[in-house]
């Protein structure tokens, strides 16, 4: 493997802008001065004018703007500005005066660091000619210095007036900027960073066409010229194949180049300066400075109405369900954490490490996740970020056309008005007050055992799981339970409830004063949803149905029920694990999304108001039509007595 060729072709930079910062009199508008124009300047400006550097002065072909700066207390405030945007910075001190070393230390790079200027810094010492030989070598001077500030990417000594390392200088920060070196390499472990390795791998895989687990001759090849636009000799590809093979001989087996071997090549590459070669690999294959696939190479926005929600097709469900199999090794009919990790090694890290994926689906019981978990996780992710589902199903292997994974459903309002939902997913808000038992209730949704001890939710939580229902295809249901206290920001939207399939909304049964929240919660709820034309299936979820009912409970229910015009509640005891059939109860009720809306008061008289304007409408039109006929009438008769006269 060897760079051969433009190595940047798709950096995708116009310009790299370098800014020299240091105390004065280090050098910098000699410096600047000198690579401009390959000579030593008799007279220097106190502050050069932007200087900029033609495309083809170095092999990467990216222009070079290169702005000079006074360290002048008057102009801190430009220079802070021009910090700020920097691509790079290089910062100069004399090689014949110790204290502005001193000063890097002390002053600069602190400074730096306090104004969060977060770019590569080339420490350059000027003037190396003036250099006392007896002075301690560069690498002892900064090798601490570099231990502490790991934003130092290189240190170079050079000369303006022998015009010793000139070029370096800028050749080194413009390669920081296009080539470097934080995304992939670890400096204190000096190993290769865990992004990168990830997306090394799924290079790895991606080249290695008969999946064998190696890189054959021929796949490398195919991987050099694909890289490079140059192929490899045979004794080239043996020459790589014994330098893995001395320094890691589990990096080259009778099949070809291991994964461990290629990550080792580019470990290497990396140590001996030569990033550009791993970044042009990166490249090649998409991968942005942060190890992800460019945005061009992924849509990030799925375009749809509020009230439209995205899902996978059955062709990505199937391609998962051929992933799931392949990565459960010991065949359980779940994934192990490690397999789990295993599977998503070749995506920038875990999706689902964090909230609100984290335990947002069934597991069996020794932790593992199941094949309905790890679809609803699936299906979980593209309702909430389409663009992280599409991103994650590339990174693991999806190679067809992004339309194909993907649909999105029809409005819930055209929904409503054919009075049937074709959605495969069911998104179902959970309001309720403290303590009414919303948690458990997802909990259940997911085959998590019930407790005792109360854990207030303080934030939004999902659980996800599929749901049989007899006579149609079988729905994943995700559950949104939103906190008491997050309900006012919730409906501060006017679109919030657009995306919601259905509302329940649970009371523990055996309290009054969780029903009378309840209650006024619903009324929220269903007049947002009347005001803004997101009216909501809604259903009343009695919860600790084991612990007997509050004095008029029954009498509370039905009178709420009947006023509103919505089902009775659906008494449940999660404790006792009898769920009175719930959760097909919910998906059976969004299916049907004209009916169980309930209707307030006022939505009540606002719907009267409009019979009576209609009703009136229609008596002013049949009336106007009345007259009309009469005054038609009366011509024809106007007009026979004129003729017969």
């Amino acid at each position: 493997m060897a760079a051969s060729g433009n190595p940047t072709a798709s950096v995708g930079r116009s310009n790299v802008r370098i800014v020299v910062v240091g105390d004065q009199g280090t050098g910098k508008s000699s410096l600047i001065v000198s690579i401009a124009t390959e000579s030593f300047p008799e007279n220097v400006p106190r502050v050069m004018p932007p200087t900029r550097l033609p495309a083809d002065i170095y092999p990467d072909r990216v222009p070079i703007t290169i702005i000079d700066t006074s360290s002048s207390p008057d102009n801190k405030a430009k220079l802070i500005g021009e910090c700020q945007l920097a691509d790079a910075i290089i910062l100069t001190y004399a090689c014949d005066r110790p204290a502005t070393l001193d000063r890097l230390s002390t002053y600069w790079l602190p400074e730096l660091r306090r104004l969060e200027v977060r770019v590569p810094v080339i420490v350059v010492g000027c003037k190396l000619d003036l250099r006392d030989e007896q002075q301690v070598s560069l690498e002892q001077v900064m090798s601490p210095i570099m231990q502490q500030y790991r934003e130092i990417e290189t240190c170079i000594e050079c000369s303006a007036l022998r015009q010793i390392q000139v070029p370096e200088v800028f050749y080194y920060a413009q390669k920081a900027v296009l080539h470097p070196t934080a995304p992939l390499f670890d400096q204190e472990t000096q190993s290769l960073k865990a992004r990168c390795i990830r997306a090394l791998k799924r290079i790895f895989i991606l080249c290695d066409n008969d999946k064998d687990g190696a890189l054959s001759d021929a796949e490398l090849n195919d991987f050099q010229v694909k890289c490079f636009n140059a192929p490899l000799q045979p004794t080239e590809i043996t020459g790589v194949k014994k330098v893995v093979q001395e320094k890691m001989p589990e990096g080259v087996n009778d099949r070809g180049l291991t994964l461990t071997g290629f990550l080792f090549l580019h470990a290497l590459f990396i140590e001996k300066g030569r990033l550009e070669t791993t970044w042009t690999v990166l490249r090649k294959f998409g991968y942005n400075d942060d190890l992800k696939l460019r945005d061009d190479l992924l849509p990030t926005s799925f375009k749809r109405a509020p009230d439209q929600c995205v899902e996978l097709t059955e062709e990505a469900l199937d391609f998962l369900k051929g992933i799931f199999a392949m990565f459960d090794i010991d065949s359980d009919g779940a994934l192990r954490s490690a397999e789990l990790e295993d599977l998503f090694s070749t995506a920038p890290e875990s999706p689902w490490a964090e909230s609100p994926y984290k335990d947002a689906a069934e597991k069996n019981v020794l932790g593992g996740l199941t094949l309905n978990g790890f679809l609803s996780e699936w299906a979980l992710m593209t309702l909430l970020d389409p663009a992280s589902s599409l991103a994650n199903l590339v990174y693991i292997g999806y190679t067809g056309d992004p339309a194909s994974a993907f649909t999105i459903t029809r409005k819930r309002r055209v929904d409503r008005k054919r009075k049937v939902s074709q959605r495969n997913v069911v998104q179902c808000f959970v309001f309720g007050p403290k303590n009414a038992g919303k948690s458990a209730l997802l909990n259940a949704l997911i085959g998590r055992s019930f407790s005792e001890k109360y854990v207030p939710t303080t934030s939004e939580c999902f659980a996800a799981n599929f749901v049989d229902v007899p006579g149609v295809v079988k729905k994943a249901l995700v559950m949104r339970e939103i906190p008491e206290d997050g309900v006012k920001a919730l409906l501060s939207n006017k679109e919030s409830l657009a995306a919601c399939d259905i509302a329940i909304f649970v009371h523990d049964s055996s309290d009054e004063s969780s029903w009378k929240k309840t209650t006024e919660l619903l009324v929220q709820v269903a007049s947002h949803g009347e005001n803004n034309g997101f009216e909501v299936p809604c259903l009343i979820v009695s919860a600790k149905d084991d612990l007997g009912p509050y004095q008029s409970a029954i009498q509370d229910s039905t009178r709420v029920s009947q006023d509103m015009g919505i089902e009775t509640p659906i008494p449940v005891s999660i404790k006792l694990r009898d769920y009175n059939n719930v959760f097909r109860k919910i998906v059976t009720a969004a299916q049907n999304p004209h009916l169980s809306i309930p209707e307030t008061e006022a939505g009540r008289n606002r719907k009267q108001y409009r019979r009576l304007v209609n009703r009136s409408l229609m008596f002013v039109s049949v009336g106007a039509a009345v007259a009309v006929v009469g005054l038609a009438a009366y011509r024809v008769y106007a007009a026979r007595k004129n003729t017969s006269g």
